[in-house]
């Protein structure tokens, strides 16, 4: 874990070399993939069949890759109560909170009279990764699947690795509105999901986190489909004042680091002795956690606390860009109002990152690796299309015909000039 004083010569440059520092754990796997992928858009389902052998150690056919409706509907009924309880609880405020999102065809006459619009389709077709293996993921499906379904998505295609599928998750797919779901991980399911393999039908996008393997199968694949980022390790920064409980801070800093070895918490505080409270509290909680492990490697390898004054925070997480900022104190807007990236930001001492987690609403598929400096988290918009309209009568035409040939001249595009030019009469 790192330290770091604003106040302290070259903080500046110690601290900018701590941001571009990289998490990933470094792996040789694109060729790995290119070879998978390439065997599934060629093989198709003999690929999948024969990489479930290989990788999951698991023997499937065509009838068994699909899960079906009554496994689905006895995986869910067998999901403890307070469990389908709270996914139907986050599923009815995940999709209210996206139904907000939806934006507005509209349409209107210019001063020329050319009559211009734009209109919102949703996408035919979303396949969504869902993890297995390291534990089971329903909050994953939701966040995922409730968006597309919101936005009017008709079909949702989930895969997840081949084993035995929590329950949690099958009911949370049966509320998320999905309506495949395929026994296949890791590149060969992205792959089988942007070409088609067998009886799964190919999609328009695919969603959702998984390993070194899936995110390199994504970044392969995209533009046949459509993909939602390329995920990095989780990030938190806690931004927070001496009269916060430090075992709260801790447990929020902690709240990330149990994600992966490579994921990364950072305290921000003007208050030395309360971080030193905090750093104890991360100790003691390490050792109450079954994730402890991770969360040790994590907080040891890449976790930080900076010591500086609460008004120069908003820079530092700018230039951090994380995917979660919290702001713990009183009247936190003062300082929030001037983060400009971050990929969701949780205001007070009484909002923890991890609501945001399950049940705030908010999406919590979110740009990491100081991506938030360009892109977004998760929405509704990601499962739309907006499609551009032009109406011209012959007026409005004649206005815009002049412009439209001298500008494909200029261009040397004689072919779009005429189509303009012909209509004016001219030869």
């Amino acid at each position: 874990m790192r330290r770091f004083r604003f106040d302290e010569p070259g903080f500046q440059a110690a601290f900018a070399a701590f941001t571009e520092e990289r998490r990933e754990t470094p792996q040789d796997v694109d060729a790995v993939v290119r070879e998978v992928v390439e065997a599934v858009r060629g093989e198709g389902l003999a690929a999948l069949l024969r990489f479930a052998r290989e990788f999951d150690k698991v023997e499937l056919d065509e009838a068994t890759l699909r899960v079906t409706a009554d496994e689905i509907e006895a995986g869910a009924a067998a999901c403890p109560a307070e469990v389908r309880e709270a996914i139907a609880f986050a599923a009815g405020r995940i999709r209210a909170y996206h139904d907000r999102q939806r934006p507005q065809d509209h349409w209107f006459k210019d001063d020329a009279g050319v009559e211009l619009g734009w209109r919102w389709t949703p996408l035919e077709a979303v396949g969504i990764y869902v993890p297995g293996g390291r534990a089971a993921y329903p909050s994953t499906v939701l966040m995922n699947a409730v968006p597309a379904a919101a936005a009017g998505v008709e079909r949702i295609a989930m895969v997840t690795p081949p084993g035995r599928l929590q329950p949690a998750v099958l009911a949370a797919a049966k509320a998320a509105g999905v309506t495949e779901i395929w026994r296949v991980g890791g590149a060969q399911a992205v792959a089988a999901l942007a070409f088609g393999a067998g009886p799964i039908r190919p999609v328009d996008k695919i969603v959702g986190p998984g390993n070194a393997y899936v995110t390199a199968a994504k970044r392969q694949v995209y533009g046949v489909v459509g993909i939602d980022a390329l995920a990095g390790p989780s990030e938190i920064v806690v931004v927070a004042d001496g009269a916060n409980n430090p075992e709260w801070i801790a447990a929020d800093l902690l709240s990330q680091a149990e994600h992966d070895p490579a994921a990364q918490a950072i305290l921000i505080t003007d208050d030395a002795a309360f971080a030193a409270k905090v750093e104890a509290a991360v100790t003691a909680q390490l050792g109450t956690l079954s994730t402890g492990e991770d969360a040790a490697a994590s907080w040891r390898d890449h976790g930080a606390v900076i010591i500086a004054p609460l008004d120069e925070a908003p820079a530092l997480v700018n230039r951090i860009a994380p995917e979660h900022v919290e702001f713990a104190m009183d009247a936190p807007e003062r300082l929030s109002d001037q983060v400009r990236h971050a990929g969701a930001i949780f205001l007070g001492r009484h909002a923890p990152e991890a609501i945001g987690d399950y049940v705030a609403g908010s999406n919590h598929v979110l740009p990491t690796s100081r991506a938030a400096r360009f892109s977004s988290g998760l929405s509704l918009y990601d499962f739309l299309k907006r499609t551009s309209i032009v109406k011209c009568d012959e007026a409005a035409f004649a206005r815009l015909a002049p412009a439209t040939v001298a500008l494909a001249e200029a261009e040397g595009l004689p072919a779009h000039a005429r189509s303009a030019a012909i209509r004016m009469g001219q030869n």
